[in-house]
């Protein structure tokens, strides 16, 4: 199939316009089909749909998560459909293909007290502590991913409205609100804390680095790491955790899961649907806990 899968890619970089990446993962998939259907004494045309279930499930088998096999199971689709179309198959072996669901993985959340408890450990008393704690109530307050923290601007922070507007993935523009005790951390880092790190060449970018420079994502995950060790807090705390547990806690409160959709920049209400489960996951431990029966 070398000479097929070789065209198969030419397509993928030509006509449709794919990443490199995207390629190479293609090429993977399609060789390792190649390599198996070869020792199983099977040609390009002679493949079925049964071949290509027995392969995916040998993949499975060997210990592979649901997620690479689902990439397989799309590349061999597309590639069949790239073949029958071009070379005028009247049959496609893998058209009733079904694809592997996605492994759906709980997000982990810290509770209301140990944000609250790593939020208010990050004081003026600590070196550069002014904007790690508007950093940290930013994060929980709003819901932001690490890089849209990174990239937040001067010019699209509005201190007497509480909104900010932030760019997320995708290039798409969103307005978050941003709580009061938020507002008031920032308020006090832009007026004693930035200004002591511009410098001639430094830009709009909220949070800055010692040298004038926008924080990197690196160094606020090694920040917030830090400050979650500092107070005892069991598993590794990371900006991320800071966005799932503002989902779960608004969820928990009461919130619509749309307003929740909307508030992360979630472009598919089923990506926000994973925190539905983490609520029933902890209404499950309380029956458990306060149950005779539970």
């Amino acid at each position: 199939m070398s000479e097929e899968i070789e065209q198969f890619l030419i397509y993928l970089a030509t006509e449709r316009g794919l990443s490199t990446n995207y390629q190479l993962i293609v090429q993977r998939s399609l060789e390792t089909f190649a390599a198996w259907a070869a020792t199983h004494g099977h040609t390009l045309r002679s493949i079925e749909a049964g071949h290509i279930t027995d392969f995916l499930s040998h993949r499975k088998r060997s210990g592979l998560q649901a997620s690479t096999v689902r990439l397989d199971a799309v590349a061999l689709r597309i590639f069949f459909r790239f073949l029958a179309s071009r070379q005028g198959w009247r049959q496609n072996p893998a058209e009733s293909l079904s694809l592997p669901q996605p492994e759906r993985h709980l997000p982990e959340t810290l509770n209301p007290q140990e944000v609250r408890r790593l939020i208010e450990s990050v004081g003026p008393g600590d070196p550069q502590g002014i904007r790690d704690r508007a950093i940290l109530e930013l994060l929980y307050s709003s819901g932001l991913r690490v890089s849209e923290l990174c990239n937040a601007r001067l010019e699209n922070l509005d201190l007497e409205s509480g909104f900010l507007r932030v760019i997320g993935k995708g290039n798409k523009t969103r307005m978050v609100p941003v709580g009061a005790p938020a507002m008031t951390a920032i308020q006090q880092y832009l007026t004693s804390g930035r200004p002591l790190d511009v410098k001639p060449r430094t830009g709009s970018e909220i949070f800055l680095s010692v040298r004038g420079k926008k924080l990197t994502p690196q160094r606020i995950w090694q920040l917030i790491r830090q400050y979650g060790k500092r107070v005892g807090i069991e598993v590794p705390v990371y900006p991320h955790l800071m966005r799932h547990s503002f989902a779960t806690h608004l969820l928990g409160g009461g919130a619509d899961l749309r307003i929740i959709q909307e508030l992360l920049g979630h472009a598919d209400i089923s990506t926000t649907q994973i925190y539905t489960h983490v609520e029933k996951s902890g209404l499950k431990a309380v029956l458990k806990k306060f149950h005779p029966r539970g």
